[in-house]
Parts: structure tokens; sequence; C-alpha cells
């Protein structure tokens, strides 16, 4: 069995559409974190707020 990549650099490069590729992939990471960031501060900040977890749901 032949390693479809031979170098390092040809896996990065992913046959021409790396740029494409890792930035799709670290664009996802960035949102995914961003989300995770805004969840928490959400959070702390409604259990800051002192409305008991019974009073929080609208619906």
């Amino acid at each position: 069995m032949t390693p479809v990549w031979t170098h390092m650099a040809d896996f990065f490069n992913m046959g021409g559409y790396g740029l494409y590729v890792w930035g799709a992939f670290g664009v996802t990471v960035l949102l995914v974190a961003a989300e995770v960031v805004s969840i928490r501060a959400s959070r702390r900040a409604l259990q800051a707020s002192g409305v008991p977890p019974s009073a929080r749901h609208s619906a």
C-alpha cells in the first residue's frame, strides 16, 4: 500500500486546493470558538442578573 501523500507539503497543498480546504477549516474553527465564547458570556450575564432559573424561559 502506497501513501497518497509522499511529503507533508503535498498534504497541506491538497492537490492545489489547500488554500480553500484549510481556509474553510480555519473559518469553521473560528466560528465554533466564537459561538462557545458567546454562549459562555451570555450564561455568565444571565447568572449575574439574579433572575431565578424558573423565570428565565419566556416560552
